[in-house]
């Protein structure tokens, strides 16, 4: 398990962050570090001994095999940041890629729904970037328009894929975002996926969904 996160970190930060010799780095700044492993027949967890996010040693970092299930916890960790700013920024961080690692360890099989076309998901997309062009059009002067579009696309995509999965173009086209598990994309999910869109129109592969854990299904 410990093995498939450490492959997960450098896989979503394009090799920006990584562990190395137990402590999570981002090029050479100690992020956090952690103790020696203790290993039960169904957990392993690593104490936290410090880096540059805790304000001191303490909690521990926790996985568990339970029921079918595999749970990862954070617990007794005293983060260096204010906590209101702490819940709004490392926190989610941590809760996305502790949510990447767990549905990399599910795996894409089995799938969660019938896959989308390209034909099919190119003609969401452009239902969608038509329908938020128009709404900025009636927002505010024509002037800045670009810029209107683009912030309400961002935040249409991000409440749409986190609420139901499902943008106006998802639902013309009977198609709709899940992860791979079936279940719905968390806000930073969802967040991550649409700051990796602009790849796949580089590279012309899905990587915002090969990096995401995300699936475009139909029903």
């Amino acid at each position: 398990m410990r093995d498939a996160y450490v492959e997960t970190l450098p896989a979503v930060t394009f090799g920006l962050v990584r562990v190395r010799d137990n402590a999570v780095t981002l090029g050479p700044i100690e992020l956090l570090r952690f103790g020696p492993p203790r290993v039960t027949t169904d957990a392993v967890e690593w104490p936290i001994e410090g880096g540059l996010l805790a304000r001191r040693p303490g909690g521990r970092w926790r996985i568990q095999a339970a029921d079918g299930r595999v749970v990862a916890t954070a617990s007794g960790y005293p983060p260096r940041l204010p906590r209101p700013i702490y819940v709004l920024t490392h926190l989610q961080v941590h809760q996305l890629f502790t949510r990447l690692y767990l549905l990399r360890l599910r795996g894409r099989e089995p799938a969660p729904g019938p896959p989308a076309g390209p034909r099919d998901r190119r003609r969401a997309a452009m239902i969608d970037v038509a329908f938020c062009f128009t709404l900025a059009g009636f927002i505010g002067r024509r002037r800045r328009r670009l810029r209107r579009t683009l912030v309400i696309a961002a935040a249409y995509h991000v409440a749409c894929w986190s609420i139901s999965g499902r943008t106006l173009g998802g639902l013309v086209m009977r198609q709709r975002v899940v992860a791979v598990d079936a279940s719905r994309l968390t806000p930073a999910q969802a967040i991550f996926r649409l700051a990796l869109l602009p790849a796949y129109w580089i590279t012309r592969r899905p990587l915002q969904d090969e990096l995401a854990s995300t699936e475009v299904i139909t029903d």
